[in-house]
């Protein structure tokens, strides 16, 4: 595996296992809290952390629409 490879994996990673503990803490509004942090982070002028927010947002959106393995296609 190549390290951009690694670096992608991990990266998944992160976001599904971010993307879990929000489901656990907040069930059905996970995707609003997440939204709404996202938010947070644009209004800070944060863009790596709405990047990482938005990747997030678009993972929780795959779960809810029973595609979490379209993650990070084209």
């Amino acid at each position: 595996m190549s390290e951009l490879e690694e670096a992608e994996k991990q990266v998944r990673d992160m976001v599904v296992q971010a993307a879990a503990s929000l489901t656990q803490q907040y069930g059905e509004d996970a995707e609003v809290i997440a939204t709404m942090r996202a938010a947070e982070f644009a209004a800070a002028g944060d863009v790596d952390g709405l990047k990482a927010w938005d990747m997030i947002i678009e993972y929780l959106v795959a779960l809810r629409e029973g595609k979490p393995e379209d993650i990070g296609e084209p």
